[in-house]
């Protein structure tokens, strides 16, 4: 069975730091590109950044976290990790791990897991 389990979030003041993990099971993960979405209540989901399989050599970020987020990947844990730094209260979001489907490039858009995701809330 495919599973993604994150964990990381929390609540955080404006400029800090977070570290956000997905570990994956189930399934081959060094075949796959990985992605973090994210959503906020009422509006549909927003792709934030993508790595893709193997080395994890190529990394592409959604303009609005650009400076800011690093994905980066673990092949020997399964782990995908997402290292938010400067947060601002725009980045409130419930944040979702997703395996990307081996049909199509990186960062198209188009999964085929998700986990459950982990909120991170940036407040002052």
């Amino acid at each position: 069975e495919v599973q993604l389990m994150e964990s990381g979030g929390d609540t955080v003041h404006p400029g800090e730091s977070l570290t956000l993990s997905c570990v994956a099971s189930g399934f081959t993960f060094t075949k796959y590109d990985m992605a973090w979405v994210r959503q906020v209540p009422g509006k549909g989901p927003e792709w934030v950044s993508s790595i893709n399989s193997g080395g994890g050599d190529s990394r592409y970020y959604a303009d609005f976290v650009k400076g800011r987020f690093t994905i980066s990947r673990d092949n020997a844990k399964n782990t995908v990790y997402l290292q938010m730094n400067n947060l601002k209260a725009d980045d409130t979001a419930l944040y979702i791990c997703a395996r990307e489907d081996l049909r199509t490039s990186t960062a198209t858009g188009n999964y085929d897991a998700w986990g459950q995701g982990t909120q991170v809330t940036v407040s002052s």
